[in-house]
């Protein structure tokens, strides 16, 4: 009942929202109350998951190419965001890590903030998981400075909290100023990719489109609510991440030296394998 319920999570908020800030123009404190417990209930809801625990991950390609560094992984924790909201239970962050370049952190002392353009990750090509067919895509966010610092960490919790959430709330868009620029796919048997925070302007594929696994879909960007450029990745099991579960994933790939099919965590450097046959897989 409670994974039910879990699904209506945002409408539950959106209609306490409309009780609790409407009272000038009903006039009922009892409305008024019961939109306060609505709003509470829908975000208690965030942190109960959509779908039963136990399902078998689903094997996917790597959106992306080269060595990159795992963050929020649910290889560390489930949920890897710290919430169910939005399908994302088993999301992933994906920063592109070249050989030689210093170890990634989350956080910076300077500068205050720099152009996205600056950072490895940005126009680095996303690719398709599988063979599916597009079933939203938009490209038309900016892509802003880098909010990696201190000031501009906390800048950027109260940007994505107070507006871009409620603004994707109140457009009942699904996320979509959270997201940033976007592209959904249907992969078949119940099980959408969402694949977030694409530059703007880079998103080559339309709604109805079919691709195929490793077809270029876009490009890295720093859209959304994001700190710094990167790819935000899940699987769900419905088009639409509003009222979406989260489903897990794997896929292949290579660090310290092993290959591994599963999902790279402990922010460790990783390759993703495409080949056909590659021999020594480990479980990851």
């Amino acid at each position: 009942m409670h994974r039910t319920l879990a699904r209506f999570r945002t409408l539950f908020v959106l209609l306490g929202l409309a009780l609790a800030f409407s009272t000038p123009l009903h006039g009922r404190s009892a409305l008024s109350m019961a939109g306060t417990v609505l709003i509470v209930g829908g975000l208690l809801l965030f942190f109960v998951p959509g779908a039963a625990p136990g399902r078998e991950p689903v094997v996917v390609r790597s959106p992306v190419r080269g060595r990159w560094v795992p963050v929020n992984s649910p290889a560390d924790k489930v949920p890897s965001h710290g919430t169910h909201e939005l399908g994302q239970t088993y999301a992933i962050d994906l920063v592109h890590v070249p050989e030689g370049t210093a170890e990634w952190q989350p956080l910076r002392k300077g500068p205050l903030a720099s152009r996205p353009e600056s950072f490895p990750s940005f126009g680095q090509e996303i690719t398709a998981p599988a063979d599916g067919v597009v079933v939203q895509a938009s490209g038309w966010q900016r892509d802003h400075w880098s909010r990696n610092s201190w000031p501009a960490f906390l800048y950027l919790v109260v940007e994505g909290v107070l507006f871009r959430a409620l603004l994707s709330y109140f457009t009942l868009s699904a996320g979509r100023f959270v997201a940033g620029n976007s592209v959904v796919l249907d992969l078949g048997d119940g099980v959408y990719a969402f694949l977030a925070h694409m530059r703007r302007g880079s998103v080559r594929v339309r709604k109805g489109d079919r691709v195929r696994a490793g077809d270029v879909l876009g490009e890295v960007g720093n859209s959304g609510n994001s700190s710094e450029p990167h790819l935000h990745f899940h699987l769900m099991d419905r088009r639409r991440p509003v009222a979406a579960a989260g489903l897990p994933f794997a896929f292949r790939y290579e660090s310290g030296g092993e290959v591994r099919t599963g999902v790279p965590g402990g922010r460790r450097p990783f390759v993703p394998v495409t080949e056909e046959k590659v021999g020594g897989d480990q479980a990851a």
